[in-house]
């Protein structure tokens, strides 16, 4: 139990550490950042629900205003802005992911992390992020769907790191990959 919760709290601070890395923001004001592949490797590393949690945790730390998102945000205006979307489906993607990774144990651990995290890190989190674009910018679901394409090339590149850094993770140190426990 404590290790899990120490687990949980790394993989927080490596999602608000990851936020440090400089971002890009696109002009409907969506920021690119590094934040989305410390859901990715929660997922993948911790399974679906403590990497669930781990991301959780980073959201209760942002919604009590410490300045954790990338270009320093927090507070609760994180949660109506226009990445609010994604913001919410953070946990979402971390669950789908480590489930993936639970469940899918046959062939290569790069690839199995990769394609989770395609689905749990790209299609359910643009799902999520659509809806809150089209929300926040008052813009159709379809006006939207276009605007995040822009995103897509980056981040199936964190996809395919955060496989490639679960794979030699679980070479080091397998039992620090808790999806697969």
């Amino acid at each position: 139990m404590e290790r899990d919760m120490t687990r949980i709290a790394l993989f927080a601070a490596l999602i608000a550490a990851l936020g440090l890395i400089p971002s890009l923001t696109l002009a409907f004001g969506v920021p690119i950042t590094a934040q989305s592949m410390g859901v990715m490797l929660a997922g993948a590393i911790l399974g679906a629900k403590r990497g669930a949690l781990a991301v959780l945790l980073f959201m209760a730390l942002v919604a009590l205003g410490l300045p954790l998102l990338a270009g320093g945000r927090g507070g609760l205006g994180a949660f109506v802005a226009p990445t609010s979307g994604f913001f919410l489906g953070w946990p979402v993607a971390a669950f789908v992911i480590g489930l993936i990774v639970e469940r899918l144990r046959s062939g290569p651990l790069a690839v199995t992390v990769a394609l989770a995290s395609i689905i749990g890190g790209i299609v359910v989190m643009y799902a999520f992020g659509i809806v809150g674009m089209s929300i926040a910018l008052k813009k159709t679901l379809a006006e939207c769907a276009v605007l995040v394409t822009a995103f897509i090339p980056g981040d199936i590149i964190k996809a395919v790191l955060t496989g490639l850094i679960t794979q030699a993770l679980a070479r080091s140190r397998p039992a620090a990959l808790l999806s697969r426990q």
